[in-house]
C-alpha cells in the first residue's frame, strides 16, 4: 500500500492538480500536512486527509488527524502547535499519547523522515517553498509487511535520492 503526502503547498492549485493526477490510481490515501490556503471544500483537496496550517483562514480544517491506513496508525498535523522548528519533543510526546506508528508533519518546509521511539517521523518537505535543498518535495510512502520506504520527488516527478529511506518495522 502506498500514500501520498505533502505540506506547505501556500497557495498553489495546478501542483497539487498535477502531483494527484500522476498518483491517484497508486495511492490508497493521501495526506496534506497544512498551509495549502485553500478552504477546507475545494475540490483540489477532495480525497486528501488535510489538516489546518498556521496560514490557513478556514476552521473546518482539523488541527489534528488519527487515521488508521494499512495497519498504520497515522498522526497527521502541521507541527506549529508543537514548536516543530525547535524540537521534536512536543510532536513525539503527542502522537506516544495519539498511539501513532507514522506521524506526518510539515512547517518548517524542511525535506526529511527519522525513527524516534519506534515512530516514523515523516516531513515531506514544501512543494512551493522548500528550506535546506532546493528541490520542491512531496512523499509517497510504501508500507510492506516489514518494511516502511520513503521516496521525495520533486514537482517533475523524479526521485530525490538522497532524502529516500527505508524503515523495517517491528
Amino acid at each position: 500500500m502506498k500514500v501520498l503526502i505533502m505540506s506547505d503547498s501556500h497557495g498553489l492549485t495546478h501542483e497539487i492538480s498535477m502531483i494527484t493526477a500522476r498518483h491517484k490510481q497508486e495511492v490508497t490515501a493521501m495526506i496534506h500536512c497544512g498551509d495549502s490556503e485553500l478552504e477546507s471544500k475545494d475540490p483540489l483537496l477532495g480525497g486528501y486527509l488535510a489538516v489546518r496550517g498556521n496560514c490557513d483562514h478556514d476552521h473546518a480544517f482539523p488541527n489534528d488527524l488519527i487515521q488508521d491506513i494499512a495497519g498504520k496508525r497515522f498522526f497527521i498535523t502541521h507541527g506549529h502547535l508543537y514548536n516543530i522548528k525547535m524540537t521534536l519533543m512536543n510532536l513525539s510526546y503527542k502522537s506516544e499519547e495519539s498511539g501513532a506508528d507514522i506521524v506526518c508533519f510539515g512547517h518548517s518546509h524542511a525535506a526529511g523522515s527519522e525513527r524516534i521511539d519506534g515512530r516514523l517521523f515523516i516531513n515531506p518537505g514544501s512543494i512551493r517553498q522548500p528550506r535546506g535543498r532546493k528541490e520542491k518535495t512531496y512523499v509517497i510512502l510504501s508500507i510492506e509487511e516489514n518494511v516502511l520506504e520513503i521516496t521525495y520527488y520533486d514537482l517533475e516527478g523524479n526521485t530525490v535520492e538522497e532524502l529516500n529511506k527505508a524503515y523495517k518495522t517491528n
